[in-house]
């Protein structure tokens, strides 16, 4: 059922489609919604095509909604997981069970933006949503997402996320689907669809913006059973482990290799089928049917061997390992103790370690969150560690599997009234190369509180705990460990206004530790997963084909060092509509040598969406700088009908930094 429109109660309609099985009329059947802002009729249409078509074969109603704002649904999108995103959602659940081929059981199911919305909708306890699958998303909006981590501005991904929803939010609706009305609704959008950026660097600590849409407010809220899902490639992998311990007992985990994306399509390897389990889950707590899915571990992790350093990989080697609850009880801490440039199983009391700033410290530990393109991944460790304080561990007499949050605990000091430490935790192979297994990264001045900031007094010892990403990692006999300490990790982080030297003080407050796991005899009944399932696709013709560099460059006569990332998305047209729509992406990350205050972050879009006559194309070039006391943001929109400029704006604006 193509181009449905699903009123709500203010006049506003949002844009569905719906698959169903083919006697639904007359058996009634649960309800699978997906509810995300990226377009149903042309940019998520293929996936669309395997995904819900699937369900539907297995007896669900299977309905993609376009959220407010974007694709043809009414309205502009004026931010991430407004309240009358989650409003909507609950009309559209209301509009749900009153259809003649409903049963009147509701199931979510989302990645990422899909999966950030359905814990929030799950919160709001419409009685109709009986479970939602979680894939790839986050609990924590501030703390844990793109925009801030650890109380640092993400300079990797703030500007460039707002880049793509600003340009996302500002394409035209069909008008094939919505009629003459179209190019009205597309000038409207276009001068108030905002660059989000703004708004988020408004908020630099953690305020009641943040803390709307964030359900770790108050897990309890949740009371229906999550499937949580993510791979250790993705950005948002720490969200299953908090999900699992405060969430109705029965949620459970899935934990792969993968990157930002569905398991059944992600890389690397071992892609599973997924959709299968998703049936298996659908069946269970929506039908009432035993498939076994509910004696099987709480936590399915996939454990990976230890691999020399690529920035591409298309399989992991591991194994499938499962943990009946979690916090587990075959995980045990492990602690390590940092001094004299080692990491030792005996305390060491006495000493101090200077750790100066580089600015250019950072730019080989690859992308926050990669979607499985080429080159996303941390390069050689080596190629970083020559910028930062590296304690290396004993060699290990015998394979040990981490699996969970490793924290670092230190005692610091700092020069500056204003700081950030960035550790990085690598697997060194017998051979010397050093592969990035967790990092992570805090704001000084957050170091009791992100909401409550609090200036550093130079000289003066702070005790911090630094919570470095989860992982499931084996380090092999033979291997070593290394933390990489540093005050800068550029284009990660945003750097502090001045150049700071931080002094780690060793003793009992200055460890490492680790989630060791005890391999168990159960394991080897884990992961018993199907081949990824090969559901029929919507053809299309290839209107160019995709590419992607990324390049370091390093002027040396000026000391300016550049990330340069180009991603050509391709174009494509979808034949059974006739759309065409494709997309080019360019961002630069670019400093200066001893100088802080020369960060600098460009993104540029070109977005085109048309058919045959009506073509549409969409420019804008975003850029953020920053001086001791403010942040300066640059947007610009232009957009195009044919070869004729019909719109042009540009936005700037100046944000106070606030403990940044």
């Amino acid at each position: 059922m193509e181009h449905v429109w699903i009123p709500m109660s203010d006049g506003a309609k949002l844009a569905a489609t719906i698959w169903l099985p083919v006697d639904a009329g007359d058996k009634p059947v649960p309800a699978i919604l997906e509810y995300i802002p990226y377009r149903k009729n042309d940019f998520t249409a293929i996936r669309d095509s395997a995904r819900h078509p699937y369900f539907a074969g297995h007896g669900y109603a299977s309905i993609r909604v376009d959220i407010r704002g974007s694709g043809d649904s009414d309205g502009i999108l004026v931010d991430e997981y407004l309240k009358q995103e989650q409003d909507d959602a609950l009309e559209v659940f209301n509009w749900i069970v009153q259809q003649p081929w409903a049963s009147g059981s509701i199931g979510m199911i989302g990645k990422s933006w899909g999966g950030f919305n359905g814990l929030q909708v799950a919160a709001r306890q419409h009685p109709a949503l009986k479970t939602i699958i979680t894939i790839d998303s986050t609990d924590d909006r501030y703390a844990d997402d793109v925009h801030y981590r650890g109380g640092t501005v993400m300079a990797s991904d703030m500007l460039w996320w707002s880049s793509t929803m600003f340009v996302y939010n500002a394409r035209p609706q069909d008008p094939e689907i919505v009629g003459e009305s179209w190019k009205e609704n597309w000038l409207d959008r276009l001068e108030n669809t905002p660059p989000l950026v703004e708004e988020w660097m408004r908020h630099q600590r953690r305020d009641d913006y943040w803390k709307h849409g964030s359900i770790c407010e108050d897990y309890s809220d949740i009371k229906i059973p999550v499937f949580a899902v993510s791979g250790w490639q993705d950005g948002y992998t720490n969200a299953v482990f908090r999900l699992l311990e405060h969430l109705p007992k029965e949620s459970k985990g899935l934990i792969g290799p993968w990157a930002h994306d569905y398991p059944e399509v992600a890389t690397p390897e071992p892609a599973i089928g997924f959709l299968q389990e998703c049936v298996r889950w659908w069946d269970h707590w929506l039908k009432g049917i035993d498939t076994g899915i509910m004696e099987e571990p709480k936590l399915t992790s996939w454990i990976q061997d230890s691999e020399l350093p690529k920035v591409t990989y298309d399989e992991r080697p591991g194994k499938w390992v499962g943990d009946a609850s979690w916090p587990s009880e075959n995980v045990q801490e492990k602690a390590l103790w940092l001094a004299n440039n080692k990491l030792t199983e005996t305390r060491v009391n006495e000493g101090t370690t200077s750790i100066p700033s580089v600015q250019e410290h950072g730019f080989y530990t690859g992308v926050f969150c990669p979607f499985g393109q080429p080159g996303d991944l941390p390069g050689d460790q080596r190629l970083e560690n020559g910028k930062a304080v590296v304690f290396t561990s004993e060699t290990f007499e015998e394979s040990t599997v981490l699996l969970g949050q490793p924290v670092l605990y230190a005692e610091v000091s700092s020069d500056q009234e204003n700081a950030l430490i960035a550790v990085r935790l690598c697997d060194k192979a017998p051979t010397g190369e050093s592969t990035l297994i967790s990092w992570g990264m805090l704001n000084l001045t957050h170091r009791n509180s992100h909401e409550h900031p609090e200036t550093l007094v130079p000289g003066e010892k702070y005790k911090v705990a630094v919570e470095l990403d989860v992982l499931g990692q084996q380090i092999e006999e033979g291997h070593q460990l290394e933390v990489a300490i540093a005050p800068t990790t550029w284009p990660q982080a945003w750097p502090s206004a001045k150049p700071v030297t931080l002094t780690l003080h060793a003793g009992q407050d200055t460890k490492l530790v680790l989630p060791v796991r005890t391999p168990q005899q159960e394991d080897e009944d884990c992961g018993k997963f199907g081949p990824p399932e090969t559901a029929p696709v919507m053809e299309i013709e290839v209107l160019r084909e995709e590419k992607r560099t990324r390049e370091i460059r390093h002027d040396l006569i000026n000391g300016v060092w550049k990330l340069e990332d180009f991603s050509d998305e391709g174009e494509r047209k979808l034949l059974h509509n006739g759309v065409e729509h494709g997309s080019i992406n360019y961002n630069t990350f670019k400093i200066k040598e001893n100088e802080p205050l020369s960060a600098h972050v460009q993104c540029e879009w070109e977005l085109k969406v048309g058919r045959g006559d009506w073509q549409t194309k969409l420019v804008s070039v975003s850029e953020m700088t920053s001086d001791e006391s403010l942040f300066y943001l640059i947007n610009t929109l232009t957009a195009y009908e044919g070869e004729q400029e019909i719109f042009h704006k540009t936005w700037k604006t100046e944000i106070p930094r606030d403990f940044i």
